[in-house]
């Protein structure tokens, strides 16, 4: 019987390459919606697939219950399983499997796009070009060098340590704190160990976030740690908006405390008309394309079709982030 999936990514769905002849190579069934989708939504199209390939999508223990007992799988397109509910796929026995080790290069790269953006006033300085500002007589922008600043990493996982090996190309110094910190990696390239966050930012030119949210985690950016911050701190990040207060950062955006906020992720996604963070100044908001790269896509996606595949045939090669196989 030919199995029926549900494919929600549209990264995977947008890119050409060679995980679309995969897919297509497979005798499924594959019914394609627009992710990410929000609880309501998976709702209305879960209870008749035997695989979620999925991205950012609300998959609560409402979904998982109306989708048992014929889902068999939930295949996440990247490593973020905030959306999730594991501990209750791991309670039904419904594995969770995830592609890591597969967009670490790209999003480094996003990052140091964000970085060199609100450093050189890139975004503002196209778009005056493109609007006719420039002319005889024009006051131009003058931005900063980040060669010499302090860059603070929190996580210094893959996409972390791909972040402080750019770093220490553009001379930058670097510090940084994680619980599993990687004494080896920090001795080879360059990198202080910290005891703790507060550490990390009171002594940073520019905060770059690479953590997991969980409860934890979430708004660990806010008020409080952002007066403990240096004056004119950039904040860069690309791994969940949840992470930073929106508020708190739009009011340190306006009074100046913060010299710049780059993200690549909101606290909604699409945000609503009036997005305070929207049009905020020094702020660099893209649409959570860090990861969207021809080479990161095909990578992310054909590890997430071999999962499912290797799921589905019995092999061994599937990477499971709950245990349950």
């Amino acid at each position: 019987m030919s199995k029926r999936v549900l494919l929600t990514t549209t990264s995977f769905q947008d890119t050409p390459g060679t995980h679309q002849d995969l897919l297509n190579s497979q005798d499924w069934e594959v019914i394609r919606a627009r992710g990410p989708l929000s609880e309501a939504e998976m709702l209305d199209l879960s209870g008749d697939f035997d695989a979620f390939l999925c991205g950012d999508d609300s998959i609560t223990q409402a979904v998982i219950d109306k989708s048992l007992p014929r889902l068999q799988i939930i295949s996440k397109y990247g490593i973020g399983l905030d959306k999730i509910n594991v501990d209750y796929a791991t309670k039904k026995g419904l594995p969770v499997l995830f592609t890591p080790g597969v967009n670490h290069t790209t999003v480094a790269e996003h990052t140091f796009g964000l970085l060199l953006g609100i450093t050189k006033d890139i975004q503002s300085n196209a778009v005056a070009v493109q609007n006719g500002e420039w002319v005889a007589g024009w006051k131009k922008p003058v931005g900063n060098e980040i060669m010499g600043k302090t860059i603070g990493i929190l996580g210094l996982g893959r996409i972390g340590k791909e972040v402080a090996i750019r770093a220490r190309a553009f001379g930058m110094s670097i510090i940084a704190f994680d619980p599993y910190f990687d004494d080896s990696f920090a001795s080879e390239n360059g990198v202080k160990r910290c005891s703790s966050m507060n550490e990390v930012l009171n002594n940073s030119d520019v905060v770059s976030l690479h953590c997991f949210l969980n409860d934890e985690t979430e708004d660990m950016i806010n008020a409080a740690k952002i007066a403990e911050m240096r004056d004119q701190v950039i904040v860069l990040n690309c791994a969940r908006g949840e992470l930073v207060n929106t508020k708190d950062m739009a009011d340190a955006l306006k009074s100046g405390k913060v010299g710049g906020y780059g993200a690549d992720v909101l606290d909604a996604e699409p945000p609503a008309p009036g997005h305070v963070l929207i049009g905020a100044p020094n702020c660099i908001i893209t649409s959570h394309i860090g990861s969207r790269t021809h080479e990161s896509v095909q990578r992310q996606a054909n590890r997430c079709l071999n999962n499912a595949i290797n799921f589905f045939s019995g092999a061994e090669d599937v990477l499971c982030a709950n245990g349950v196989l």
